[in-house]
């Protein structure tokens, strides 16, 4: 028969590393996809800068916006973009609206809303679910700072 000896580790030892272990996933899973959201919400952003810089090509050449809702834009193709955005980076479906000499384009955010609304009267906004509006060359509508 072998004695006790100091190797291995005891169940107390085992179950304090298992408790500390739990608190850091606690800790940091949360930030982690936080992180997650507020890259989507940049890429989303970057993605309607360039969708909205192929329209803004089009009315030069055309002398009018695309108009009609997100299948309006498939004119933009191949000749003003080579793949045209239709999602945004959560998978949601864009929202376009274009009349003969004005546009509006967004992402519904994080919940995914059928239309785009202006949160407070528009500019930067807190929350994940808010919608991003471009209109016009310009966000009407954008996500900064600490997102909730």
């Amino acid at each position: 028969m072998r004695g006790r000896g100091g190797s291995g580790f005891s169940l107390t030892e085992l179950l304090v590393t298992l408790v500390v272990i739990g608190i850091l996933a606690a800790i940091i899973i949360p930030a982690l996809i936080n992180a997650l959201d507020k890259s989507r919400q940049k890429r989303t952003m970057a993605d309607l800068r360039l969708l909205g810089g192929g329209i803004e090509t089009y009315s030069i050449d055309q002398g009018t916006y695309p108009i009609g809702d997100l299948s309006a834009l498939d004119i933009l193709e191949p000749g003003y973009m080579d793949d045209l955005i239709r999602v945004d980076a959560w998978g949601h479906s864009l929202i376009f609206e274009g009349l003969l000499a004005e546009y509006t384009l967004g992402s519904p955010g994080k919940d995914g809303g059928a239309s785009l609304g202006l949160t407070d009267g528009g500019g930067p906004t807190k929350n994940f679910n808010d919608d991003i509006i471009y209109r016009m060359g310009s966000f009407t509508q954008w996500p900064e700072g600490t997102q909730e």
